[in-house]
């Protein structure tokens, strides 16, 4: 029994060690299975980064153009809110050059007003002094109210000739 002692224990031991051999082969295949997913998520995640890279270098260009646009429309807003002060300013001074106009006119009106009717007043002194020079010289009075007046002409008018009913009229036939 003695031979057959150290061949078992020989085959013992080999098949122990190609147990362990095989053990060590599917370790190997499973860890480079984990590998190959690691690898596959690895690369997803590279995707992803280099798109989300992507999408951020768009972003702040669309942000830069953004705040391009923000700054030129506060620049067009101040250029308004400047424009819209001179206007109400040149508003005001139209408005106040009017009302100086109107005043001058009014006032001017009022002197003309008086001067009428200092006019009148010295018109009715004079035909007063007239009547009374002519009654004292026993002269016709000159201005007794009638006057004649002359008949104003009255422009012809054109004479419209008349359509008789029923000409002119269009046929559909």
């Amino acid at each position: 029994m003695a031979p057959s002692v150290p061949r078992t224990r020989a085959a013992t031991a080999l098949r122990m060690k190609l147990i362990a051999l095989d053990n060590q082969g599917r370790t190997i295949r499973r860890l480079r299975a984990q590998l190959a997913t690691e690898r596959r998520g690895l690369a997803t995640m590279k995707k992803e980064l280099e798109d989300t890279q992507v999408a951020l270098e768009v972003s702040h260009k669309v942000i830069a153009g953004l705040t391009e646009i923000g700054l030129s429309m506060s620049k067009k807003i101040e250029k308004m809110k400047v424009q819209k002060q001179l206007a109400k300013a040149n508003h005001v001074e139209c408005h106040q050059k009017f009302q100086a106009r109107i005043h001058e006119a009014e006032d001017s009106m009022q002197a003309q007003h008086l001067i009428i009717e200092a006019l009148v007043d010295e018109k009715d002194s004079l035909l007063q002094t007239i009547q009374g020079l002519q009654e004292a010289n026993n002269a016709p009075a000159p201005f007794d109210g009638d006057w004649e007046e002359e008949p104003e002409e009255e422009p012809e008018e054109e004479e419209i000739e008349d359509i008789p009913l029923g000409e002119g009229e269009i046929d559909d036939e």
